[in-house]
């Protein structure tokens, strides 16, 4: 064989072990099973080396999943090419109900060389650090809103209902604060799901301050800083959007970046029948949620109220201009869609669509910087 003869390597990655596939170069080149390998960085070294003292260059694959990004790292820093496969776009066979490690790294192997596989955008350090950390508030969130809704049907069961006009307010928790249970074991709940709710909060703000220290040094900076020119995005969103979209000069057109947030119409058609459903909800839900919760803005006239005003201080004019832009287009296009009786959930996916194309017309007017 060979020095400079190509091979393509699989790697089916598990938390101790990684599975690993060779297929020779060409269609009639040989694709075998060669064997498992622990997960450690020095036995994927040595496997790297091993191969390219056979074969010379060597492009590498493996689906994306809880292990990270750290293998593709390792191998790109070695001088060989690597893509992490995003796992659900890999043709499975129909009839196929034999799963192994052996198999799936021989199958990954033998489509890599196909060029049937299709690759995910890896961040660089910097990026998945503030990506962790974004997505930690987002968790906080998320157990805020559960804390809330347990004290919620905890009081609905013992018929608490508050008789104001907004939930978690000041008045309302000082409703909370005044409530009084006979039973003193149902009195430590209720003060237990109030603590709860109280910690979750402090989470939730603590990590929100961190994103906002810590995104005044990020080489993104100037692109959370341009989304902030549209109606619906402010810092938090933008950040959550740049985090989980990330560079999006990828994407050569807007329906693309569309596609990739899930939020083009899924379709199930044969022969002449044509049958258009709901959205395919691919890509990442965080980004989705932004811009469907952002939508929801489009339903006033548009204006530059001064929250947003103050956002555009210092923006190119161009990014100005798409900005208001957007809001003309978006809250006329709201009014008309409602007129014509759709429903509303359709109604505001369909500006989140459209709030997607906007966003990536103003990321690519603006350049990250060269700080980590």
């Amino acid at each position: 064989m060979e020095q400079d003869t190509a091979a393509y390597v699989a790697m089916d990655t598990h938390k101790e072990t990684i599975a690993i596939a060779v297929a020779e170069a060409g269609r009639s080149g040989e694709v075998r099973f060669h064997g498992e390998i622990p997960n450690r960085p020095d036995a994927v070294r040595r496997l790297i080396e091993k191969l390219a003292g056979k074969y010379g260059r060597l492009s590498v694959c493996y689906e994306a999943g809880p292990c990270g990004y750290g293998l593709h790292r390792q191998i790109t820093q070695l001088g060989h090419d690597c893509v992490v496969v995003a796992p659900s776009l890999i043709p499975v066979r129909a009839g196929d109900h034999i799963k192994t490690d052996r198999r799936d790294a021989v199958t990954l192997a033998r489509l890599h060389r196909a060029g049937e596989l299709t690759a995910i955008w890896v961040p660089d350090p910097a990026h998945e650090a503030m990506r962790d950390l974004i997505r930690a508030r987002t968790a906080a969130m998320e157990a805020v809103r559960r804390a809330r809704q347990q004290l919620q049907g905890f009081l609905l069961r013992h018929n608490r209902i508050f008789s104001g006009r907004k939930t978690w307010s000041a008045a309302h928790r000082r409703w909370l604060a005044d409530q009084r249970f006979e039973h003193p074991a149902q009195q430590i709940v209720l003060q237990d799901l109030i603590d709860a709710i109280s910690d979750a909060e402090a989470r939730r703000d603590r990590l929100a301050k961190q994103i906002e220290e810590l995104a005044t040094s990020w080489a993104m900076r100037p692109v959370v800083e341009a989304l902030q020119a549209m109606r619906g995005i402010a810092f938090l969103s933008a950040v959550i959007l740049v985090a989980e979209i990330g560079d999006f000069r990828r994407f050569a057109t807007p329906r693309q970046l569309m596609a990739y947030l899930g939020l083009v119409p899924s379709e199930h058609s044969s022969g002449s029948k044509t049958q258009r459903l709901g959205i395919t909800k691919a890509g990442s839900s965080r980004a989705r949620r932004v811009l469907v919760e952002g939508a929801w803005s489009y339903r006033f006239p548009a204006r530059v109220t001064n929250e947003i005003r103050a956002r555009l201080e210092g923006l190119p004019k161009a990014v100005r201009d798409i900005g208001w832009k957007a809001q003309t287009r978006l809250c006329a296009r709201y009014r008309r869609l409602m007129g014509a009786g759709k429903n509303s959930n359709v109604v505001t996916t369909a500006i989140a669509r459209e709030m997607a194309a906007f966003a990536w017309a103003i990321a690519r007017e603006v350049q990250p910087t060269s700080a980590g």
